[in-house]
């Protein structure tokens, strides 16, 4: 999915969101708005929002000198899903399809984002969409071939998330490979983050090699394209995933909640749709 022009505000938004969780600085943050714009006039729109993403972040990196903004931010989300893991793991106990519960407790964590939304609930958020159907529903598909899989490669998305998708796959009951990001960017999970949601009890953790906030294929480790091409199951956590991934021609099973209305738009969906979809038939009309 390449980059629209309603993508160049949202760009400018999270640069001022970002700098301001650093500094107050009005100046400052002034400069950086400033550097990014000329940085964003200069780029072609045709790459996905991801890697445009990552250009506008090292911006803000190196100008306020710190690199991971939202790394305290980040701990304290992965202990607010801790703290309602054990409710979570009680409401898939007591549910008739433990499965089809777990699939929806991790598109319910992927309200986590302080990229594209940042004004979320997480516990009034989780209830909300646990009691919302699915705007796209290929969970059928999902389960046919979730039981044909040998190799499930899982993208990770936000820390926070993490333990969301921790509930999940240990509702697969299948070996999992879970890829993270190489470097900081937004409060996307890194190594670290997947450790402390307890995803190392149920997954290999790897890195996918990038520092966008999405898979970006071209950016990434020779070891998990390996993985990737090999995968007869892949799930893909959050809108980043998705804009990298969305032209893809694997078994990719996109799960997210849409956040932004260029995603909307792209899907024909509408802005809060939550989405469980096969790449396979991710070319949907749009409403009339």
């Amino acid at each position: 999915m390449k980059a629209y022009l309603d993508c160049y505000p949202c760009f400018l938004t999270q640069t001022l969101k970002t700098a301001r969780f650093v500094t107050s600085d009005e100046k400052t943050i002034r400069q950086i708005l400033d550097e990014v714009g000329l940085a964003l006039a200069g780029r072609s729109f045709d790459a996905p929002p991801p890697v445009i993403s990552q250009a506008v972040y090292r911006i803000i990196a190196a100008r306020l000198g710190v690199q991971d903004p939202y790394r305290e931010i980040k701990k304290a989300c992965i202990g607010q899903a801790l703290s309602l893991y054990p409710r979570l793991k009680r409401l898939i106990a007591e549910s008739p399809d433990r499965l089809w519960t777990a699939v929806k407790l991790a598109i319910a964590g992927n309200v986590i984002d302080f990229g594209a939304n940042a004004d979320f609930d997480l516990k009034r958020d989780v209830d909300q969409i646990l009691a919302q159907d699915p705007a796209v529903n290929h969970f059928p598909e999902f389960r046919k071939m979730l039981d044909k899989a040998g190799r499930i490669l899982y993208l990770a998305d936000n820390a926070g998330e993490t333990v969301f998708d921790r509930l999940f796959i240990e509702e697969l009951q299948k070996p999992v490979i879970y890829a993270v990001r190489r470097s900081p960017i937004i409060n996307d999970a890194l190594y670290a983050d997947a450790v402390e949601s307890g995803i190392g009890e149920v997954a290999r953790i790897i890195s996918s090699g990038v520092g966008t906030p999405g898979t970006v294929l071209a950016f990434c480790s020779h070891e998990f394209l390996e993985t990737y091409r090999s995968a007869d199951l892949i799930i893909s956590k959050g809108q980043g995933n998705f804009e990298a991934l969305s032209d893809e021609d694997r078994p990719i099973f996109f799960l997210l909640k849409i956040k932004c209305d260029v995603v909307a738009r792209h899907l024909g969906r509408n802005k809060g749709d939550i989405i469980l979809m096969s790449s396979k038939t991710n070319s949907l009309p749009i409403p009339g």
